[in-house]
């Protein structure tokens, strides 16, 4: 079996026909990786306060996957798609923009306007990337000042974070506005009973240096965690055909604070900040088109996180309530035209959530809450706010013990327009023969931004929210003793009245209907404890449904193929070797088609080497083929650079 997929890579690499040819078989190589962190234990003591944990390998675990349905549950109780991506697959990959970690995840595809650090985009099964709900610690971070309300992955570093949900499909019943292509939620550093630390630092290509340091730990009632970070390149040009160089520079941190009152009551605070300067490239004049100038821009992120929980009638009604709030800033600045701010935003949302869930009895899990969302948005010429109540009920029910059955809905109330009904309902049937199946149905809406309904000469206060459908069904194979874990999914998803800027009126409209379908593969390998093969392939038809001459056409800047393959095996002297080739097919940039997007193969090597107990050595080569590539047309894009760096882990 490795020998074939041995002469299957080779082919990726020499021949993008013979890839796309291979797609299915390669690409049946990553089911297991998201199955085998899936079942990484969370940390014991969490047992301690519930009692609704299993026993794997001798260890007490509790259920640890949130972004299904907004409260704890196993891998085999959800009847979406999930992939978890761990602190060890972080580090492994030796990641750096988690944008770039994402891009290799089924059903997902990202677009970069230039080098690191400047926007982009993470689009789930051909939704938008505006349509991509982002969560950190807890924290709905979408920006509301910006005109789609989209989360900017440029800023977005792996130094601080220790896991990343990923859910595929509409899931809007927990989450309200946004979840219409998925939800990724970011959990960072959290704290630990024992002293525990780590820190890295890594230098390479572009002068770009890299470093992070974090620290945990307590005792008794008290725990906490701080990480730290900074980053400086610099950079590539942003317009593909400039020359002179794009610099980034980012530090941030984050913090948590865990208080345990009593067994049953605490409080949990979480803070997370970040600061950006990102050199642009523009339209400067006399030809207005991109390419070098002196632009730049600012940006300025600060979401915080205060809940109170409380567990009652012995752990099994769990009630939370919290304040969270997201407050983005970013500056725009045009040294040609003067020294001043030339464009900025200000955007903040504030949330007060409660939530309660109750396991009724061992077959019934009853989880509700309401929540009430005050936004606002400030630019140089608009200033404006909108609220949101939403009341949210689901039922988790295991009728036997291998099917569990989630259904729920949510009414969502909006300020300046009628409200909206959302549905949902998934099963899971887990066999013990190793196979899982999966279905569901979810609604997926998204409330048009404030920019969309209040921009000056723009804006249109009579928008409806965004509406679509989501369908998928799928299987999971494990075999060879839990070595091997095959699976396939298909999806469908309708939206419609998806807003875009109506160059009839000049004002934004609901006027857009769209369609994906497609069927993602997962396939994941450990024939032996220290060779691991991770791989998928997705197909994604996503078109333009809307009346007239775009219908039938491709949504912008959405391939219809992607395939990754990764490769890592421990030598028994402790080096590790690894590798991740990436093909993402052919596309279009504009709405017409008109504007082709040529398909691409990335590949990489990476290694590493204990030194000790404590320290790790390590390097990587990215885009070890020079291959020259755009993901958004006219934008530059890096080619072959190299990295190397050394890791501490104290504990």
């Amino acid at each position: 079996m490795s020998r074939i997929f041995h002469i299957r890579l080779n082919s990726l690499v020499s021949s993008r026909d013979a890839l796309r040819l291979s797609a299915m078989a390669a690409a049946l190589l990553a089911a297991s990786a998201a199955s085998a962190q899936e079942a990484a234990p969370a940390p014991v003591d969490d047992c301690e306060r519930t009692n609704d944990c299993i026993t794997v390998a001798d260890q007490r675990v509790p259920p640890d996957i949130i972004v299904a349905a907004g409260v704890p549950q196993y891998a085999a109780q959800i009847g979406q798609s999930v992939t978890i991506i761990t602190r060890e697959e972080i580090e492994r990959r030796q990641t750096v923009a988690i944008a770039d970690l994402l891009a290799t995840t089924p059903g997902i595809t990202v677009s970069r306007n230039g080098g690191l650090g400047t926007v982009t985009a993470v689009r789930i099964r051909g939704a938008e990337g505006e349509q991509t709900l982002t969560l950190i610690d807890g924290v709905r971070v979408n920006d509301p000042s910006s005109p789609g309300g989209a989360f900017d992955f440029g800023t977005l570093l792996a130094g601080s974070i220790d896991r990343i949900e990923v859910l595929r499909g509409a899931n809007s019943v927990p989450w309200g506005s946004q979840a219409i292509g998925g939800v990724v939620n970011i959990v960072t550093a959290r704290p630990t009973e024992g002293l525990q630390g780590r820190g890295q630092v890594e230098y390479g290509a572009h002068d770009t240096l890299f470093a992070n340091a974090g620290l945990s730990g307590g005792k008794g009632a008290v725990t906490a965690s701080l990480t730290g970070g900074y980053l400086r390149t610099d950079g590539i040009s942003a317009a593909a055909n400039g020359t002179e160089p794009d610099g980034y520079r980012r530090y941030g941190g984050t913090g948590q604070i865990a208080i345990a009152f009593t067994d049953e009551i605490g409080l949990d605070l979480r803070g997370y900040y970040a600061h950006s300067h990102t050199e642009l490239d523009g339209f400067p004049p006399p030809n207005y088109t991109l390419a070098d100038d002196p632009e730049y821009s600012t940006s300025q992120e600060i979401y915080g996180y205060a809940g109170l929980h409380a567990n009652l009638l012995g752990g099994r009604f769990r009630n939370r309530v919290a304040f969270t709030i997201a407050d983005i800033n970013r500056d725009n600045y045009d040294p040609t035209y003067g020294p001043g701010v030339s464009f900025f935003g200000r955007g903040r949302s504030e949330r007060y959530p409660y939530q309660g869930d109750f396991q009724v009895v061992d077959q019934i899990r009853l989880v509700a809450g309401v929540e009430q969302e005050n936004s606002r948005f400030v630019t140089d010429s608009d200033r404006h706010a909108a609220d949101i109540t939403s009341y949210y009920g689901q039922a988790i029910v295991t009728p036997i013990e291998v099917l569990t059955v989630t259904g729920g809905v949510r009414r969502d109330e909006n300020s300046d327009f009628d409200g909206h009904t959302s549905f949902g309902v998934n099963a899971a049937l887990a066999l013990r023969e190793g196979t899982t199946l999966r279905a569901s149905y979810a609604d997926g809406f998204k409330a048009p931004t404030l920019y969309q309904r209040y921009a000056r000469y723009y804006g249109n206060a009579g928008l409806k929210p965004e509406v679509a459908h989501n369908y998928d069904v799928g299987i999971e194979q494990r075999f060879l003793g839990g070595a091997a874990t095959v699976g396939v999914t298909w999806f469908h998803r309708d939206t419609k009245n998806q807003i875009d800027f109506d160059l009839a009126t000049f004002t934004y409209s609901n006027i857009v209907r769209a369609r994906a379908e497609g069927v993602e593969f997962e396939l994941a390998l450990r024939p032996i404890r220290d060779f691991t093969v991770t791989g998928n392939f997705s197909y994604i038809d996503s078109e333009n449904r809307s009346p007239g001459a775009n219908f039938g056409k491709d949504l912008a800047r959405r391939p219809r193929e992607t395939v990754s393959v990764s490769a890592d095996y421990r030598l028994p002297f402790g080096l590790s070797v690894g590798g991740t080739i990436s093909h993402v097919g052919d596309s279009y940039d504009n709405a017409g088609n008109t504007v082709r997007l040529d398909g691409y193969v990335l590949a990489g090597l990476r290694a590493e080497l204990p030194v000790g107990d404590r320290f790790t050595l390590y390097g990587r080569v990215e885009n070890l083929f020079d291959e020259k590539y755009q993901t958004v047309a006219n934008y530059g894009t890096d080619g072959r650079a190299a990295y190397g760096g050394i890791r501490v882990k104290l504990n």
